[in-house]
């Protein structure tokens, strides 16, 4: 363990172990009972840009959430670079009331050795975001390493399995100032109600020896990068979530394919998930760095995007190219409403399916925004109802009388009202 040096204070006497703990307690409740009475907002003191162990300058912060309802927090950042500016937008995850989430923006295009950060401007969404009983465990077990890495456990204090969630903290250095923003090497996945996990973050590598303490920790997923790159015309959207660094987007003259700068510099493998709009039912993607083809998985999501996933080795550099891409083909509308939720609609109609199956996919639609509903309360399995009466306006959203958006609104206002308890 590493000496933390304390200058004479008499904390001196405590052992890392103790201190941190004792520490990480004090400041995790300072966290979650913050004192401004501003409503969404990033602190100034846990909002900082840096140049990384790559030499790429990177901005991380912290969102705290004091409205009394959850939201989709979208942040944007600008820097100042000489004359230019580059600004950069993320969508990060649902975040209940009273909850805080940190962010990580990385801008490989500033290149001057003194940029000028702007304020961060934070706008949201109302959505529904439950509280994810993911808790930290205080006590022995987390250890923060001569290394600067951290070491823990968490536990599932829930009733329900928890999939595929990373934790966030933001790292201090020994003057109490804010370093990084640090997650979960893994996220954590099918992790059953009353399981212990044990997880590792790390720092950039340009502050393993500065590291003091690990606090504000927070449980969410990776934020979804937003990119718009111009191709025959027209701006195409990618999105991605990933701890990987991808910049410089360029199609090449013929629209079939997709480069990137990359840069993964982790000593960990890494896997990054990348969104496209569908163009045609027969792209197919190879995904190649350096020239060299990498094995990857192609699939399409509810909404009719495509995704292609696929690691990459510690330590990885170099251009990505992403081929397969239809130059002709026309952006095929993404869908609404998934047609799994189409057919249950249908079989609940001619009454071939429970009330409760059809409200499973209602669920489903207010987990993944489709319905936003603001403080909605979840119901027990015995208080679910659905009029019967509904069946009329599903049959018109069947015969197209009504469009997806009408059949979303109908939905939203009888959960406000309570018609519909799911």
């Amino acid at each position: 363990m590493r000496n933390l040096h304390l200058d004479l204070r008499t904390l001196s006497i405590l052992s890392k172990n103790s201190f941190l703990l004792l520490f990480a307690i004090s400041l995790s409740l300072v966290c979650v009972t913050p004192v401004s009475f501003a409503d969404v907002f990033v602190p100034t003191h846990e909002y900082v840009g840096y140049f990384d162990s790559n030499g790429i300058y990177t901005v991380v912060g912290n969102v705290k959430n004091e409205i009394g309802y959850g939201i989709v927090p979208i942040i944007s950042v600008s820097v100042i670079d000489g004359e230019k500016e580059f600004s950069k937008t993320i969508q990060h995850v649902s975040l209940a009331s009273g909850n805080e989430i940190p962010f990580k923006i990385k801008f490989p295009e500033v290149l001057g050795n003194s940029p000028s950060l702007m304020p961060a401007e934070i706008s949201f969404e109302k959505t529904i975001a439950n509280v994810i009983a993911l808790d930290v465990i205080y006590d022995k077990t987390l250890v923060v390493h001569e290394d600067g890495h951290l070491t823990g456990r968490v536990i599932n204090n829930g009733n329900e399995t928890i999939s595929n969630f990373k934790i966030f903290a933001v790292i201090h250095g020994f003057d109490d100032e804010t370093l990084d923003i640090g997650e979960n090497v893994l996220p954590i996945s099918n992790m059953e109600p009353g399981e212990i996990r044990e997880f590792t973050m790390y720092p950039d590598p340009k502050f393993t020896s500065q590291v003091w303490y690990y606090s504000c920790f927070a449980v969410g997923q990776d934020s979804i990068i937003v990119l718009n790159v111009p191709r025959n015309d027209e701006q195409f959207k990618i999105r991605y979530d990933s701890s990987i660094l991808l910049s410089y987007p360029e199609f090449n003259q013929q629209g079939t394919s997709l480069s990137f700068n990359l840069i993964q510099g982790w000593s960990f493998d890494n896997h990054i998930n990348l969104e496209f709009p569908k163009h045609s039912e027969d792209e197919s993607f190879q995904v190649f760095l350096n020239d060299d083809l990498i094995n990857s998985i192609q699939s399409i999501d509810d909404m009719g995007n495509w995704h292609v996933g696929f690691q990459m080795e510690p330590q990885s550099e170099g251009v990505l190219t992403i081929s397969g891409f239809d130059p002709h083909g026309v952006q095929i509308e993404t869908t609404l409403i998934p047609d799994w939720i189409r057919n249950d609609a249908y079989w609940w109609q001619d009454d071939e399916i429970s009330d409760s199956e059809f409200l499973d996919g209602i669920d489903y639609m207010l987990e993944k925004q489709i319905l936003v509903v603001s403080e909605r309360e979840m119901a027990e399995e015995y208080q679910r109802h659905v009029p019967s009466w509904l069946k009329t306006s599903v049959g018109w959203w069947q015969d197209g009388k009504i469009s997806d958006d009408e059949f979303i609104h109908i939905l939203e206002n009888l959960i406000k009202r309570k018609i519909i308890v799911v």
